[in-house]
């Protein structure tokens, strides 16, 4: 069935294509419609580095994830004043979740509370490997930020956020690798 689908897919993109299909990279980049607006290799999506959660508490959230879920490891509460909240990493070994709790009345955080008063996923974060280029591609392609320029993130590197608007309604960080 996952084969058929597939085929399918790949045919609706690229009717050229006739299977069976051992490697989709034979296909001649430069003469393929497929790949007219792919950007060029100047930067790449790397992984999935956390997985951003609004909490009313965290104490409580720390608690939970170390002594319920037993994370490898969470971290102690860090206050970031130019992003307007406080942070603590659960570290599960293949990823991180980063809960998050207001610091001060214009958190962005704090208004996110009050629409869900038990809190949610806030955003998600993808590293890439060259964020000033990403950040060039990305704005060519009318997708916007919420900032003109990176900023220094949580984890020391820059970082910028996609617009929601533009990204399926997800908020997106990309973080320097």
């Amino acid at each position: 069935m996952f084969n058929n689908l597939r085929q399918i897919i790949v045919r609706t993109i690229h009717p050229r294509i006739t299977f069976p299909i051992h490697r989709l990279s034979s296909i001649e980049a430069d003469k393929s419609p497929i790949t007219a607006n792919v950007p060029s290799e100047v930067w790449k999506l790397g992984k999935l580095n956390h997985i951003a959660v609004a909490v009313p508490s965290l104490d409580e959230a720390s608690s939970f994830f170390k002594n319920i879920l037993h994370a490898k490891a969470v971290s102690g509460a860090v206050p970031l004043k130019e992003h307007g909240v406080h942070t603590v990493f659960v570290d599960f070994g293949n990823t991180k979740i980063e809960l998050l709790f207001p610091l001060g009345e214009k958190s962005p955080i704090k208004k996110f509370l009050e629409k869900n008063k038990l809190g949610g996923i806030h955003h998600i974060c993808i590293e890439v490997d060259n964020i000033e280029e990403a950040v060039k591609d990305i704005q060519h392609q009318n997708i916007r930020t919420l900032s003109e320029s990176t900023q220094i993130g949580a984890h020391g590197k820059p970082v910028i956020f996609l617009h929601p608007k533009d990204c399926g309604g997800i908020l997106i960080e990309l973080e320097q690798a």
